[in-house]
Order: structure tokens, then sequence, then C-alpha cells
């Protein structure tokens, strides 16, 4: 059951609702803008009921899953530490879309709110306060990966709940590669 649990994650997490969208609208969503499948980049192109649309469902891809195992098998089990990871990663590398993908926020974000609502609600404020000072995305997500790990560590999050956090957020920072090289040239795009 653990193993079709985490398939069934990865399988969730890799249906690339931006691309898809962006399709049914007539647009390839990797040819303009970031060139990224996620909502920022489809806010971008489509307009942000778009954008936000496909955050609701990024954000189910990793909720849905990660709250499924949480319930069938306990906060503190590795199965949900695999659950989450794996929806992610499904969201990061595609099969869909030849194992590329988005950069994992809204999906990580999901995962987030299904461990810890109370964490997941003090992360979004702090990625909504990092983004309004900066006008950047990028550094709001940035700034809630890192204050996400802090965070669960402080709050006393079971080592497993921890470890997957801290997993995700080296995955969403090595994904902002690219942004922060694009910040440091003074070339990253607002919304």
């Amino acid at each position: 059951m653990e193993g079709l649990l985490i398939a069934a994650a990865f399988l969730l997490g890799s249906i690339p609702f931006g691309f898809v969208i962006g399709k049914l609208k007539g647009v390839d969503v990797r040819k303009h803008g970031s060139g990224n499948v996620g909502a920022t980049n489809v806010a971008r192109v489509l307009g942000k009921p778009y954008g936000v649309l496909v955050y609701i469902l990024d954000f189910l891809k990793g909720f849905v899953p990660t709250l499924a195992a949480v319930k069938l098998y306990g906060p503190e089990s590795w199965t949900v530490t695999a659950v989450g990871l794996a929806a992610v990663l499904g969201h990061m590398f595609s099969p869909f879309l030849g194992f590329r993908g988005g950069k994992g926020v809204a999906t990580a974000s999901g995962v987030l709110f299904a461990l810890s609502p109370f964490l997941g609600l003090l992360v979004l404020g702090i990625w909504f306060a990092v983004y309004k000072l900066t006008g950047f995305v990028s550094v709001g997500s940035l700034a809630a990966a890192f204050a996400a790990v802090y965070l669960a560590g402080t709050l006393g999050l079971p080592f497993n709940q921890i470890f997957l956090i801290t997993l995700v957020a080296v995955l969403v920072l090595v994904k902002h590669k690219s942004n922060v090289l694009r910040l440091e040239e003074g070339r990253e795009l607002k919304v």
C-alpha cells in the first residue's frame, strides 16, 4: 500500500497543470516569459487568474497525497516523508515533459500545509512579506525555503518531517539557481 501511495504521489505531482492550461489557451508557456511551467510564469504569460489556478492545482498535488499519508500512517511515519518528496519530485521532473518541470514551490507549499497548517501559514506569510518588499516571487520563494527549515526545527516537528522539509528546501533552492544568477545580473523578471 505504501509503495502505491508513493507512486501515486509522484504521478499526481508530475501532472504539468501550467503546461496543460497553457495548451488549452493555445500557448506553450515554456516558450514565453521565464520558460517555466509553474504558476508565476503562467501568471506572466496568461494573466494572474490563470497563475492562481495553476498555483492551487500545484498546491493540491502536494497537499492531497501528503495529507492522505499522514492520516493513513501517522505524522512520524517515513512513508509521509517519501510521499511528500515524491509529489515534489514529480512536479520538478515530470515524465510528461521529458523529466523537466517546475521549481516545486507551490507543490512544496501543499506538502507543508499537510504536515502543519500553522507552519504553512507562517511560511506563506514570510513569502508574501518578502515578495511585497522586493517585488520578486523568486526572492520570496528562497526566503520561504530557508524559513520553512528553521521554523520546522523551532516548532519541534517530528524528525521525519524536518528531514523532508530540509530536503525539499534544498531542491527548491537548486531549482532557483537560474533565478539567483538573473538577480545578480539584474535580469530577473517581476510578475
